[in-house]
């Protein structure tokens, strides 16, 4: 295929309307054919300046740019001069041209970014010459605004093309430049995209200006994109989240020491609107889940100091947490403080005592606000769930006040999810027993906490099983059965089974006692009474909700008390057999 002149441009015009506006399916594959065959064409790149130097649209440009990027990484690949022509070229073009739309120059620094990875260890008169891209990049940060904005959407694309793994291409290469950028250049980048942040926040903030808060944006993106780089070469599977570290690199220390680092970015959190405040909150959630090993004992004590204090300072100001964005990612955060420090280290924490209290009393809010940001409670209950563990290993002569909050936060629990069921039966709302996934990983993390103070979970629990089976009971004997009443109390039956379930089946042997063993006693018997109440409405009525609730206490039951494993005898027949 040749185009050439003014005609080939109308009609490469036309073709980029048809591939990225037309429904007309046929003209789709028309176009898209014959766009193949102008990446595969001798004259693609004079045709790619041709549209990017004369195209009336933007698709035009975009076409240009998605040539370009399959161009350069073409095998075998163009000479080196060429790829660099190709790269001085779009850096020329998207600095003259800075009003660009947005993916048109995205695009276009994708190319830029290719063309740097791929060319990394190229030698040309003994100069690396695909490395100096830091020094193009400061030329656009002394420009105006767009410019700004243009050069840390190239260093945060290039961040972004390192750390990606193209499998069509070997791995060890791959990883030999990683590595390499991460050695010689990443730092530099993180330390240039703080020192923009920092010179942002030192000026009057002016939130109503979108082009400041774009660069904002994206050098938050920047930030973030460093902080999650696979420094090692693990490659980690990122839906593993609660088992993240993150393996900043020795020469870093000094970054991550300095008490501004993080003061800078519970700064932006407080400063910025709530779309860029999450990103801050991004950052925040990698920085507490910097490795260990990075600190001496008394650094790490300082470091998680100032995480806490961060801590602190948000809840003490928890405007910005009604966002769901911000309080997801608050949510990670807290998680990752239990996830990378000791219950002893945080225990020793100057404002531990007060920040425990306001960790407490927001998860209690979030607990029975339990319609909203529902995904986010499981970073939650896996914070409190790991702080109880830890209790048995904790050293320190400091109190841990965990016997305090945590039967408050099994309360909160317990209670709301039995208020969430008129609600659900009456306004028509989703159910969270209908998730059963969530329903069981959120019990099994309530099972720890729970055992926390036990006495008091079974106390709570006796009581409100007693109380809804009585209303229960009451309501199937009365002559004017009330079948929204019956399914209400059904639904909350349902929930105290489970949770009934979930308590027994969290029983340890090694710190189980028989007053716990007959206080299982006291709840399982109650669950008993209920399946024959229920088998005495059969085969009039049944609810299946209540029914595989009991079937997964049974599970537990059995594999706590009936199972061949057990370690010695326990009360519980004995306190089952006197009950019932």
């Amino acid at each position: 295929m040749a185009l050439s002149g003014q005609q080939s441009l109308a009609e490469l015009e036309v073709l980029c309307k048809q591939l990225y506006e037309g429904t007309d399916l046929a003209q789709r594959i028309q176009a898209e054919k014959v766009l193949l065959e102008l990446i595969n064409s001798p004259e693609c790149l004079s045709q790619c300046q041709l549209l990017l130097e004369q195209g009336t649209t933007s698709y035009a440009q975009l076409l240009a740019a998605t040539c370009l990027s399959k161009l350069v990484c073409k095998t075998p690949p163009l000479p080196v001069q060429q790829r660099m022509d190709i790269r001085n070229y779009i850096l020329n073009y998207v600095a003259s041209r800075p009003k660009l739309a947005l993916f048109v120059i995205q695009a276009l620094v994708q190319v830029i970014a290719k063309i740097t990875k791929l060319g990394w260890f190229d030698v040309q008169k003994d100069q690396l010459i695909f490395r100096d891209i830091i020094a193009d990049v400061k030329k656009f940060l002394q420009g105006t605004v767009d410019h700004c904005i243009i050069g840390v959407m190239i260093l945060s694309e290039l961040t972004q093309e390192m750390n990606f793994v193209d499998y069509s291409r070997p791995s060890s290469k791959h990883r030999k430049i990683a590595t390499s950028f991460r050695d010689t250049t990443l730092k530099d980048i993180l330390m240039l995209a703080c020192s923009l942040l920092k010179e942002m926040l030192a000026k009057p903030l002016n939130l109503q200006d979108q082009q400041q808060q774009n660069l904002a944006m994206h050098l938050l993106k920047l930030v973030l994109n460093c902080l999650n780089y696979d420094f090692i070469g693990s490659s980690a599977d990122e839906s593993a989240d609660d088992l993240c570290t993150v393996q900043i690199p020795t020469n870093w220390r000094s970054i991550f020491l300095e008490p501004e680092t993080l003061d800078l970015f519970f700064d932006l959190y407080h400063s910025l609107p709530s779309m860029l405040s999450q990103l801050a909150l991004s950052c925040l959630v990698q920085f507490a889940s910097t490795r260990r090993s990075l600190f001496s004992n008394p650094e790490r004590a300082k470091y998680l100091g100032n995480l806490i204090k961060g801590v602190k300072r948000i809840l003490e100001n928890p405007q910005g947490l009604s966002d769901p964005g911000n309080y997801h990612e608050f949510c990670r955060f807290l998680a990752r403080l239990k996830t990378n420090y000791q219950l002893g280290e945080l225990v020793v924490v100057k404002d531990y005592p007060e920040v425990i209290r306001l960790i407490a009393s927001f998860t209690i809010t979030s607990l029975q606000h339990w319609e909203f940001a529902p995904n986010s409670v499981h970073y939650l209950l896996t914070l409190w769930q790991r702080m109880v563990a830890s209790v048995p290993f904790v050293k320190s002569s400091e109190p841990h006040l965990l016997d305090t909050y945590a039967p408050e936060i099994t309360k909160a629990y317990i209670t709301s999810r039995l208020e969430s069921v008129p609600m659900v039966i009456r306004d028509g709302l989703d159910d969270p027993l209908d998730d059963t996934a969530t329903v069981f990983q959120q019990l099994e993390q309530l099972c720890t906490v729970s055992r926390c103070e036990y006495e008091k979970t079974c106390a709570l629990l006796v009581q409100l099983f007693d109380q809804n089976a009585q209303s229960y009971q009451k309501l199937l004997q009365s002559s004017s059965r009330n079948p929204l009443a019956i399914s209400i109390q059904e639904g909350r039956l349902a929930w105290l089974v489970y949770l009934v379930g979930t308590v027994v089946g969290g029983r340890l042997t090694y710190t189980s006692t028989d007053e716990h063993d007959a206080m299982d006693g006291e709840l399982s018997c109650r669950v008993f009474q209920l399946i024959s109440l229920m088998d005495a409405q059969l085969p009039r009525s049944s609810n299946e909700k209540v029914e595989l609730a009991i079937l997964w206490f049974l599970d537990q039951f059995r594999k706590t008390y009936v199972g061949d494993q057990l370690q010695r005898t326990s009360k519980i027949g004995c306190t089952i057999n006197d009950i019932g």
